[in-house]
Order: C-alpha cells, then sequence, then structure tokens
C-alpha cells in the first residue's frame, strides 16, 4: 500500500492537496508532474508551509500574542508527533509520515515556526544578516525540506537549495515593499537603508529618489546573486525532480526582471507573472530536462541555456 494511501491518512493528504490546489496553482501543476511517491510528498509539505504562513497571512482579529501562542502550540504538537511517529493534527499527520518516509530533521519545521514568530514580532530589521536569518527561517528550510523530498545526489545541493529559499523571499520582499510598508512594515535592512541615503519615510511616502532607485538595484543585484548560487545545485537533485525547481526558481526571477522593468520602482502596484507564462517555463524545463535532444526554440527556449 502507499504511503499516502493509508486509510487512517487518506483525508489528511488529500487536505493538503486541496490546500495546494487553491494557494499555489503553479506549483500544483509542477508537482504533479513528479513521480507519485515525491508529488504526494511535496503536497504534504506545502500544507503544513501554508497553514503556517496563514497564521499570520490571513486577516484575522487576534492579538500578537495569540497568534504567537497558536504558532507555540503547533510546535509542540510537531516536537510530540516526532518523537511519538503520529498526530492527529491535519496538518502534522501527513508532515510525519513524509518527515519519516524522506528523513526531514524535525529542527526545519521548527525553524520555519520560529519564522512566523519573527514575523509577528518584528517590524523591521537592522542588518542583512538579521533579515538573512529571517529569510532562512521562513523559506531556506523549505528549499532543505524539499530536497530530502525530490532527492539528491551530492550533499552540497543542501547548501544550494537553501540559497534559493532565501532568494525567493527576498525577492517576496522586493516585490511587496509598498503593501509591506501600508501594514506598517519594512523589511529592508535599516543599515542598507542609510548606507544609500534612503529614509523609512521615502518608503511610507513612496519617494521614488535617485538614491532608493540605486538602494533597489543593489537589492534586486544580490537576489540575482542568490539564484545564480541556487542554480548549480538543481543538477545535484534527482533528474526526475530537476525540472519542478528549475520552473520555481526561473518564475521567481521572472518577478525581479519586472522590477527592473519598472526601473526599480516598487511603487507602481504589485509585479506578478501571469500563469501562462508560468506554465510555459514549466513545460520548457520539463523538456528541457527530460528530453535534452528536443528543440527547445519550439517553447522559445534556447537549447544552449
Amino acid at each position: 500500500m502507499k504511503y499516502w494511501q493509508n486509510p487512517s491518512d487518506t483525508a489528511a493528504f488529500e487536505h493538503s492537496r486541496l490546500l495546494t490546489a487553491h494557494y499555489a496553482k503553479s506549483f500544483y501543476i509542477s508537482a504533479r508532474m513528479l513521480p507519485a511517491d515525491r508529488r504526494w510528498a511535496a503536497y504534504a509539505l506545502y500544507g503544513f508551509c501554508r497553514y503556517a504562513d496563514n497564521l499570520i497571512d490571513n486577516p484575522r482579529s487576534r492579538s500578537s500574542a495569540e497568534l504567537i501562542e497558536e504558532a507555540q502550540r503547533l510546535q509542540r504538537e510537531i516536537e510530540v508527533a516526532w518523537r511519538t511517529g503520529e498526530s492527529e493534527h491535519p496538518i502534522v499527520k501527513p508532515l510525519i509520515v513524509v518527515a519519516r518516509k524522506y528523513g526531514i530533521p524535525m529542527k526545519y519545521p521548527l525553524e520555519l515556526l520560529k519564522g512566523v514568530q519573527m514575523d509577528i514580532e518584528i517590524r523591521r530589521y537592522e542588518t542583512f544578516e538579521d533579515l538573512y536569518l529571517f529569510c532562512y527561517r521562513v523559506a531556506g528550510v523549505v528549499g532543505l525540506m524539499m530536497t530530502h523530498i525530490l532527492g539528491y545526489k551530492d550533499e552540497e545541493a543542501f547548501e544550494h537549495a537553501e540559497k534559493l529559499g532565501v532568494a525567493m523571499q527576498l525577492t517576496n520582499i522586493l516585490r511587496d515593499i509598498k503593501e509591506d510598508k501600508n501594514m506598517g512594515r519594512i523589511y529592508l535592512p535599516r543599515e542598507e537603508l542609510l548606507r544609500f541615503g534612503v529614509s523609512e519615510n521615502d518608503i511610507f511616502e513612496e519617494n521614488m529618489t535617485d538614491r532608493f532607485r540605486r538602494m533597489m538595484k543593489f537589492q534586486v543585484q544580490r537576489a540575482h546573486a542568490y539564484y545564480e548560487d541556487a542554480d548549480i545545485g538543481i543538477a545535484m537533485l534527482e533528474k526526475k525532480s530537476q525540472f519542478a525547481i528549475y520552473s520555481a526558481s526561473k518564475i521567481y526571477r521572472s518577478i525581479l526582471l519586472k522590477i527592473e522593468a519598472r526601473h526599480y520602482n516598487p511603487f507602481l502596484g504589485r509585479v506578478f507573472l501571469p500563469q501562462i507564462n508560468k506554465i510555459g517555463i514549466l513545460l520548457r524545463e520539463i523538456f528541457r530536462t527530460r528530453v535534452p535532444s528536443f528543440p527547445g526554440r519550439l517553447f522559445g527556449l534556447n537549447p544552449a541555456e
């Protein structure tokens, strides 16, 4: 019997699948192309990550203290589940099954919950080192967990997977500057704002000065560097899984290109990649990684890429 078909677990795995289909349409399409055992594991992992994110992303009337308490209850449930190998929590239940099958350490989901608590308690970051810790916790560890699920040929893949998660979170931060400041949050490190002569008022008042543009260009270039580092590790994954991470990297990096095309102005509205473009990238990567001799130009892909 397949692990996701165990009668006591099927409802929980189906719940994770539905969460993935609802919240992450392009990821859902990508996951469906994976071998079945890795596909259902990806659903379980995404379901947990989405549930954790929704503790703060979904608008609710709970106080910060109540949200932190909720995250801590989930943390305690994970600790017990890792020790006992079972849980009746609808999100932790499939996660623990997958964690045991693929050897995912307990520290990773716990780090993610620490990141959730950081997002509840912290509205400013002093240095990039401080911000990196946040990015590692909410996104880098996701890359590490996915590496366990997708399979790897070299342990070095984990180092690069962390960098991809950080690159994606930095991209989210640069994309969402306008939305975040409307909620009183500024993720860009104060130290770097000061270095470029940008004040917090410039962000709150949407002053797109030359200094602000130079600061944004620096941030975008750093994110690109993390993607370049991360791409080295994708080739270290199992061949049948590589397309999923190549496509995720290129989809997110396209957001950076759109920010550049707007002359680094984050106040013109949230940039996004249309679903048809995401599917196009996914299809190109499937053919590029699985059918090397396929003429990629038919999909607008440079065969030498």
